[in-house]
């Protein structure tokens, strides 16, 4: 019976895939453009589109588990047809931000409120991973770094605690393919706080040359921001930030605690990724 990996063009994803497939676990890899998908040799593809539920009685044909990316249009006749054809657990990729208190509204919460919501009252059995802050999200800067620019950030001093991927992935293949984690809630982070300004103090070690930083004010970080972010996710961001100068983040569910190897660092992706960082 085979594992169906939603999302599949994701980074954590992909890994999951990887992961699974080179244990010789039976995976369906979906995407809403299953074409573009490159999976490894022996790995089945499938249309997901969760605003079309038309795809899915195919795509959960022999599925017994499901790696859930979080996108509510849909989800509810998802589900459904995950019941019809007989799965037996999902672990949804969620988020941290569902434990703020107006998640259900908020614009960087509310698609995994959503979807945790509707699996929450499908009967399905289901695990929640919500990572919290993703090294990844340090390449954000990687088109100022590289152009040579000065970082402008509105709180420097916000503190995180970023999660490798790929952690979340190892976390994720051991929900789908052991015991131990089914039907838990987990909040996952990395095993370091770490602010703004020590991550990009990281960045300028693993790349040999030095990283301004510049402080702007809010607005004028809303107004950046609003380029490329759809409309109010730079304010729910800045209202984040500016609550995570309190004190160090705290540090939740890491592979530690929850798989006993430790995590990978920031540093550690610094370094796999730095040539995000350089002029092309």
């Amino acid at each position: 019976m085979s594992i169906l990996i939603t999302g599949a063009r994701g980074k954590v994803g992909q890994a999951v895939i990887h992961r699974l497939h080179a244990a010789g676990r039976p995976v369906r890899a979906a995407s809403a453009k299953p074409t573009d998908l490159t999976v490894p040799a022996g790995v089945e593809v499938a249309e997901v589109d969760l605003g079309r539920p038309e795809t899915f009685p195919a795509a959960l044909d022999g599925v017994r588990q499901v790696f859930l990316y979080p996108e509510p249009s849909g989800i509810d006749a998802f589900v459904a047809a995950a019941r019809a054809a007989g799965v037996e657990h999902v672990v949804l990729l969620s988020s941290a931000s569902v434990l703020a208190p107006d998640a259900e509204t908020d614009p960087l919460a509310s698609h995994s409120f959503l979807v945790e919501r509707a699996l929450a009252a499908s009967g399905l059995p289901h695990t929640f991973l919500r990572p919290d802050a993703f090294a990844s999200n340090a390449l954000g800067w990687s088109y100022g770094i590289s152009q040579g620019l000065p970082i402008q950030l509105a709180y420097p001093e916000a503190q995180t605690a970023p999660i490798h991927p790929e952690d979340i992935a190892d976390v994720a293949v051991e929900a789908l393919t052991g015991t131990a984690l089914r039907g838990r809630a987990l909040t996952l982070t990395g095993g370091q706080s770490l602010t703004f300004r020590e991550q990009i103090a990281v960045l300028a070690e693993v790349l040999g040359r030095d990283l301004r930083v510049e402080t702007v004010t809010r607005a004028e970080a809303e107004q950046q921001m609003s380029r490329f972010l759809p409309a109010g996710f730079a304010s729910s961001l800045l209202t984040l930030w500016a609550a995570a100068t309190a004190g160090p983040a705290p540090i939740a569910d890491t592979t530690r605690s929850l798989l006993g190897t430790p995590e990978r660092t920031f540093h550690q992706w610094a370094v796999e990724n730095a040539a995000a960082f350089t002029a092309r």
